[in-house]
């Protein structure tokens, strides 16, 4: 398709979008005023390209998920040749594939010690509706049927169907139709910079710790089946916690018998410069949540990870786990899932991240601090986030939330590179294929956004 021929294309596009597409997370309204959606039709790399022929620096990795980067042929053949040996079949009825097998084996292999065992799904919201009723039938099977309750946080973010919605800790989730549903309570986040006010960061994290334990005392520990946690929360704006707050947490899981999930939707694969955020933190879950980075987003899978202690009472106990999804472990979206992993292996995009380019992004990050509009800037591996604020010294907050860092984004899209603003913090999350000069060029692109949101704020 000619250049001429795609922008001739746009108009009618967004047309048929505007008048047929439901986006999620969308006000439908907005987006047919502002003219329609941006249309994306090519990529490569850490580029995408859309049907005006513009060129866009993809700092979010589509959302948090394309791991290895974009044009890979390698996960198109993995998925061509499985289609043709078998398109498709359940694991229902005590069924299998080999790509469900081998894949199994090998997040078994990856991920903590002690998560053995694999229940897939398609999506990490559908893994984590998977979690709610995998605890709460462990703890029926280990005769403790009124432990139902599950603690997370708020601003953490755990999916949008309803359970997930429920587990997770965003207000205007939980508006939209009466959420969270019984079972589910949120404790106070572990974000320094937002609330811990003239605490050290190290009692702080201590302190957002307790929140958990508070909790767990306030229902009773006998009617507490488990707390979730992002390792770095990533939709609730890249909250890196104290050193201190994950030990913690760990202690208080042990100490009260509680299970400890690791939801590491995003910073699973890589991100962090670790395979897992778990290992970052040192962080020994019960169970963990996998998705995005298992296939860096070419296709839908998503894995819940099912520590021996879960497992071998669901497995000698249980009977039948009446749970499930016609794409569990689907064989296409399982062998994309194990290229993805040799690609990240072979490559040592982990050990890239950790020693070289992650380092070197937050260097050229951290320059950004010094801009009148930020706050703070802080960041691990590949996930960063760069405070918005009326005044540095009394880390002052824009009225209305969010004002500033709508037009950070804004000024993001007119310059050419993805950034994603959560209320007045800006976020990036680029492919971990992302080479030093492509840094140096994300952190210029946001430097620019932030000069340009400044002097709309008249912030000098």
């Amino acid at each position: 398709m000619t250049t001429q021929t795609i922008r001739n294309s746009t108009a009618v596009w967004r047309a048929a979008d505007t008048r047929h597409h439901l986006h999620p997370f969308t006000d439908f309204q907005g987006l047919a005023a502002e003219g329609g959606s941006r249309i994306i039709t090519k990529a490569e790399g850490v580029w995408l390209e859309d049907s005006e022929g513009a060129r866009i620096l993809d700092g979010m990795s589509g959302l948090w998920c394309v791991n290895v980067g974009y044009g890979r042929e390698r996960l198109a053949k993995a998925a061509y040749e499985q289609m043709l040996a078998l398109p498709y079949y359940n694991t229902f009825f005590k069924t299998a594939t080999p790509p469900s097998i081998e894949l199994s084996e090998k997040l078994a292999a990856l991920t903590p010690e002690g998560l053995s065992r694999v229940f897939y799904a398609s999506s990490g919201s559908e893994a984590n509706d998977t979690i709610a009723r995998m605890v709460r039938r462990y703890w029926q099977l280990a005769g403790q049927p009124a432990r139902r309750n599950i603690i997370s946080r708020h601003n953490g973010y755990h999916g949008s169907t309803m359970a997930a919605a429920s587990l997770g800790g965003m207000q205007p989730m939980h508006e939209l139709d009466g959420l969270p549903l019984p079972g589910f309570h949120h404790v106070r986040q572990p974000y320094w910079f937002g609330e811990g006010g003239d605490m050290s960061p190290a009692d702080f994290g201590i302190a957002a710790a307790k929140a958990i334990e508070d909790k767990i005392l306030e229902l009773g520990p006998e009617t507490v089946a488990a707390f979730i946690g992002e390792p770095i929360q990533g939709a609730g704006g890249v909250i890196i916690p104290p050193e201190s707050y994950w030990p913690e947490v760990q202690r208080i899981c042990k100490a009260h018998d509680i299970l400890l999930i690791a939801d590491e939707v995003i910073c699973g694969f890589g991100r962090t410069g670790h395979w897992f955020g778990s290992n970052l933190y040192d962080i020994k879950p019960d169970m963990m949540t996998l998705a995005k980075g298992i296939t860096s987003g070419y296709l839908p899978l998503s894995a819940v990870m099912v520590g021996d202690r879960v497992a071998d009472l669901l497995w000698s106990e249980g009977g039948e786990f009446a749970h499930g999804f016609t794409y569990s472990g689907h064989p296409v979206a399982c062998a994309v899932a194990l290229e993805n992993i040799a690609i990240i292996e072979e490559e040592k995009l982990v050990e890239r991240v950790h020693d070289d380019t992650g380092p070197y992004l937050q260097q050229q990050l951290a320059s950004l601090a010094e801009h009148p509009l930020v706050g703070e800037v802080r960041g691990v591996g590949f996930i960063g986030a760069i405070e918005l604020v009326t005044d540095k010294a009394s880390r002052g907050r824009f009225n209305p939330k969010g004002r500033a860092g709508t037009l950070c984004r804004d000024h993001c899209v007119k310059i050419g590179v993805v950034s994603r603003a959560v209320g007045d913090t800006m976020v990036v999350a680029p492919p971990l294929t992302l080479t030093r000069e492509e840094a140096d060029e994300l952190v210029k692109r946001l430097r620019l956004a932030l000069d340009g949101a400044a002097a709309d704020l008249n912030i000098k």
